[in-house]
């Protein structure tokens, strides 16, 4: 295994130590929080919404994970790579907490995100091979598809907001962050179509107020 690669463990897996922490502070009482370099900001600073939406997004793929663990071969493999996606946003979020410009550039170095473009080139790898036996359509797909298929789009919109999210960010963390970010939304996109035609279910598309179908090409 590459030192790029991630192999997802389980608690019980890893060495484990008494809960001596507590999981309140008080120190965000008065309205502000700490970045990974120990300043201090406003919770509605810019920085914490790009981690509250990076943190939504992956609450959103665990419970992805949850309608589609147990439901065969095929989407098993589409659970791990969830799960990696999932330790990868934390990475994310620990490149945000860290702006390029802080005192402390042993900590920015210790946050660098995925400087050879490597997780960024797998996304675009898994969609390559997930998207060939996907069904054509000249129409808007709504959302739909199943339980797991519609969480995945919820997931995917939860992204694009996290994107947003991380523009008044862009010189404060490394491009490849942004680029990780952007690239997820069409991964997730093309998984929930995956997902909705691996299951069986069907997928509705768009149609206009008066009845009429909207095709691309026309």
């Amino acid at each position: 295994m590459s030192q790029n690669e991630i192999e997802i463990k389980s608690p019980d897996e890893v060495k484990s130590y008494p809960a001596t922490m507590k999981v309140y502070t008080r120190t965000g009482d008065k309205g502000t929080s700490a970045l990974f370099t120990g300043e201090r900001r406003s919770k509605d600073d810019a920085v914490f919404e790009a981690l509250g939406a990076t943190d939504e997004l992956s609450s959103t793929l665990g419970l992805a994970v949850a309608h589609l663990e147990n439901q065969g071969e095929k989407t098993e493999v589409l659970v791990k790579r969830l799960e990696i996606i999932q330790c990868l946003l934390q990475d994310v979020g620990s490149n945000v907490a860290t702006p390029l410009g802080s005192k402390s550039q042993a900590k920015v170095k210790r946050t660098r995100f995925d400087k050879d473009a490597h997780h960024s080139a797998n996304l675009e790898t898994w969609i390559d091979e997930m998207s060939p036996d996907l069904p054509v359509h000249r129409s808007f797909i709504l959302p739909s598809g199943g339980l797991a298929a519609s969480t995945l789009h919820v997931a995917r919109t939860v992204c694009r907001r996290a994107e947003r999210s991380l523009v008044p960010l862009l010189d404060d963390i490394d491009a490849e962050t942004f680029t990780f970010v952007n690239r997820l939304s069409d991964f997730l996109f093309v998984a929930a179509r995956w997902t909705a035609m691996v299951h069986g279910a069907t997928e509705k598309i768009y149609v206009h107020q008066q009845g009429r179908v909207t095709e691309f090409d026309k």
